[in-house]
């Protein structure tokens, strides 16, 4: 399984990035994105960038890894999954749309 880290440009030479993780800084190759700006947030899977994130959706991402990572050594999650917390499940859009529909079945 792979985890997706954001990761915020720092600097770009074409198709190669600086950016950082918060602490360490890191090659990332930009051909799935294209040239993107300083400041940029990315989602990045093994030294790749996949996509460009708002900068909510980066730290939303963040705050949800180092809650896990705080789980993982014996701690708690804290407030990691707030934004998920207040809020039931939801379908995709084209589901709820089949079942909008009356669609119980495929």
């Amino acid at each position: 399984m792979c985890v997706g880290i954001p990761m915020q440009v720092i600097a770009v030479d074409g198709l190669a990035a600086r950016a950082l993780d918060g602490t360490e800084e890191h090659l990332i190759d930009l051909a799935l994105t294209g040239p993107v700006a300083p400041g940029t947030w990315l989602l990045t899977f093994l030294g790749a960038a996949r996509e460009v994130l708002p900068e909510d959706q980066a730290h939303k991402i963040r705050t949800a890894l180092a809650g896990l990572k705080s789980l993982m050594q014996g701690g708690g999650l804290g407030d990691a999954f707030a934004d998920l917390e207040t809020r039931g499940p939801q379908l995709p859009a084209h589901l709820q749309a089949a079942l909008d529909n009356g669609e119980t079945t495929a």
